[in-house]
């Protein structure tokens, strides 16, 4: 029997040729409670004065000093349809929000367990990284009736490394299904490298070339049971469409770089002021 977290052969196949794999029960019953727990205490305690508003399809105009600041600290986001013409909630604070980020996995007790645990270093190990770093991480709620749009994208544009090497670990914590937002990938696409960056320059975020037209169909659902984890390649086109149901769609998403023989890119959005500490080093 294998450790806890390794991909096998056939996983890393699948990854290797797809660009993503799912690994299922990756968390178990009790982890996803304590999660889900958690962020209900720090949902709580949020004062909503300080917070702003999260968007995918308008990330260059949303982004300000309150989401640079967020790569070192438990931030707010709320969703774009929250607000009313009155500029005030539509409804309470805990079915308004759109995530939560960016450095759960560093700040808070429950989310550096998981997210150091020994089965998420050994994923990371049988992937071959040798000095990992968890660079950001997110609570993503996909909220009711209104959870935003994410627009294809691929996980690289934003986290740059030279040469390229994110990887991201979404773990969901409720059953994810077309009908709630589940992510949709192009299976492959990551073979096609790194289409363009998202870049913080001296006047603020931009994209370096406009987004590509994709189709549709060449897209394919990712349904998942609460437990599952998605393991995604930087390069991979991936998407998620709003949330019109009434039921919500909880994850946790990690992202993670290598830093050895590895460069972090000066313009990538986050600049952090303590640089953080790898998983393992082998």
């Amino acid at each position: 029997m294998g450790l806890a977290g390794n991909l096998n052969s056939d996983n890393l196949n699948f990854f290797n040729s797809q660009g993503y794999v799912v690994l299922e029960s990756f968390a178990s019953d009790e982890e996803i409670e304590a999660m889900r727990k958690q962020m209900d205490h720090l949902l709580d305690g949020f004062d909503c004065s300080t917070s702003s508003v999260f968007s995918t399809t308008n990330q260059q105009k949303v982004t300000d000093d309150y989401f640079y600041e967020s790569a070192e600290k438990i931030s707010f986001f709320f969703e774009e349809k929250a607000f009313g013409d009155d500029g005030n909630l539509k409804q309470p604070k805990e079915l308004s929000i759109n995530k939560v980020g960016h450095a759960l996995h560093e700040l808070d007790p429950v989310f550096k367990k998981f997210s150091h645990s020994e089965k998420t270093s050994n994923l990371l190990h049988s992937l071959g990284y040798k000095r990992p770093v968890d660079i950001q991480s997110m609570y993503i709620f996909k909220q009711p009736g209104i959870g935003g749009e994410v627009v294809p994208h691929q996980d690289n544009s934003f986290l740059i490394t030279e040469p390229s090497t994110c990887t991201g670990l979404w773990l969901a914590l409720e059953d994810a299904t077309i009908i709630n937002g589940c992510l949709w990938a192009i299976p492959g696409s990551h073979k096609n490298g790194l289409v363009r960056r998202f870049i913080r320059g001296e006047e603020g975020v931009y994209f370096d070339h406009p987004p590509p037209s994709y189709d549709q169909n060449d897209f394919v659902p990712i349904e998942v049971k609460a437990g599952s984890l998605v393991v995604i390649h930087g390069d991979l086109i991936h998407q998620s469409f709003e949330n019109q149901s009434s039921k919500s769609r909880h994850a946790y998403s990690l992202h993670v770089v290598e830093t050895d023989g590895c460069r972090w890119s000066q313009e990538n959005w986050i600049r952090r002021k303590v640089k953080p500490e790898p998983l393992y080093a082998s």
